[in-house]
C-alpha cells in the first residue's frame, strides 16, 4: 500500500505544489501526495514553469484549503514554511508530523531570471531533502 503524504504551506502556491509534484513524479510506485495551504490562493506560475523544467506538470494544480483534508488517513504530514507550522490544523488520522521550513521562493526580487533561479533552487532544495527522507 502507497504511503499517503500531505504537504501544507500558507498559500498552496509553490512549495508544497512543488513537494506534491516531485512526490508523484518520482515516488509514485511508493507514495501519494496531496497539498493544501492554510490560506490557499492560486498556483504560482512560477511553480509551474521550474516543475515542467523537469518534466512535471503541475499546470492543472489548484490551490487546496487545509480543512478539506482533516479527517482523512495520512502516513506523514509535512508543513513546509514556519507560518503554516504555527497554525496548521491537527490531523487526527495522521500517523506522523514533521516540519522543514523552506523559504518562500515568491518574496525573490530581481528580474525574472533571479525569481526563476531562486524558484528552481527551492524545486531542488525540495527533491534533495525528499529524496533524503524517502529513499
Amino acid at each position: 500500500m502507497k504511503k499517503k503524504l500531505l504537504f501544507i504551506c500558507t498559500h498552496n502556491s509553490a512549495r508544497s505544489q512543488m513537494a506534491e509534484g516531485l512526490v508523484n513524479h518520482f515516488w509514485k510506485d511508493r507514495c501519494q501526495a496531496f497539498s493544501a495551504g492554510t490560506q490557499p490562493g492560486i498556483v504560482n506560475p512560477f511553480a509551474i514553469k521550474v516543475m515542467k523544467e523537469q518534466g512535471i506538470d503541475i499546470s492543472n494544480a489548484r490551490s487546496k484549503n487545509a480543512s478539506k483534508f482533516i479527517g482523512k488517513a495520512f502516513d506523514l504530514v509535512v508543513t513546509v514554511c514556519d507560518s503554516a507550522k504555527e497554525i496548521c490544523p491537527f490531523f487526527p488520522g495522521a500517523k506522523e508530523y514533521i516540519h522543514k521550513g523552506f523559504p518562500d521562493p515568491s518574496q525573490a526580487k530581481g528580474d525574472e531570471n533571479e525569481i526563476i533561479a531562486a524558484f528552481r533552487k527551492m524545486r531542488d532544495d525540495i527533491y534533495i531533502w525528499l529524496k533524503n527522507i524517502l529513499d
